[in-house]
Order: C-alpha cells, then sequence, then structure tokens
C-alpha cells in the first residue's frame, strides 16, 4: 500500500468543548489536511458496563496513511477523552485532484522521499 494513500478519520469530540480549536490543531502541524466539524449529535453508548448518553461533534479527519500514527498521539495529548473515537476509513476511490491536495497539504505531501525515511527512523 502507498503510505501517501489517502485516508479519512472519524472522531467525536464533546459539544461543550472548544471543538474549533481541536479542529485547528491538528492541521496546524501539517498532520491533517482538513477537519470537517458536523453539527451535534447526541451519541448513546455503552461504557464501562452502563448504557451512557453524551452530546458530540463528529470531526472527518483528511489525512494520509503516513500521518495516522503522528495524528493518534496528538489526538492522544489534546482530547479530552481517556478513550476517543478514532476509526481509520480508507478511501477506495476519489478526485484525483482532491486527493492531491490532501497529500500536499499535510507534512507527507511536502517532504522530500529521504527526509520522510529520516523523520520515521527518528519517531522509532
Amino acid at each position: 500500500m502507498d503510505e501517501v494513500e489517502p485516508v479519512v478519520i472519524l472522531i467525536t469530540y464533546p459539544a461543550e468543548g472548544d471543538v474549533t480549536a481541536f479542529a485547528r490543531a491538528l492541521v496546524q502541524h501539517g498532520e491533517a489536511a482538513c477537519v470537517s466539524v458536523l453539527g451535534e449529535v447526541e451519541s448513546v453508548y455503552r461504557w464501562e458496563g452502563a448504557i451512557e448518553q453524551a452530546r458530540e461533534r463528529q470531526l472527518i479527519v483528511k489525512t494520509t496513511l503516513d500521518m495516522v500514527d503522528a495524528l493518534r498521539r496528538r489526538v492522544g495529548d489534546l482530547h479530552p477523552y481517556d478513550t476517543p473515537e478514532f476509526l481509520v476509513l480508507r478511501v477506495a476511490g476519489g478526485e484525483e485532484r482532491y486527493l492531491a491536495w490532501i497529500r500536499d497539504a499535510t507534512v507527507s505531501g511536502r517532504l522530500t522521499e529521504t527526509e520522510g525515511r529520516e523523520q520515521k527512523a527518528e519517531a522509532k
């Protein structure tokens, strides 16, 4: 698989939180090309044996496969939940110019092949 393959990540965020600041932080350093913040939703879920309910915002994050680990770390550092939603969905197709924009707008799109290998080596 091409590691610069575009992917979509789903994340929920508390409705009362500063979702805009969170979304901007994901885009700021190039881990995400775009974060779309959807309107408030009501989530019903099982947590630690009980059925819970919460008002949340759904985020749709456009990024690349090679940015997933960096994005997961940033979400872990910034998200108020102990276990935030983080679902990676592979993109089966799309408008090539849009997919190219996702690649270009992430850090992966701005690194040369050598820089990318060096960055991965440093992360290990």
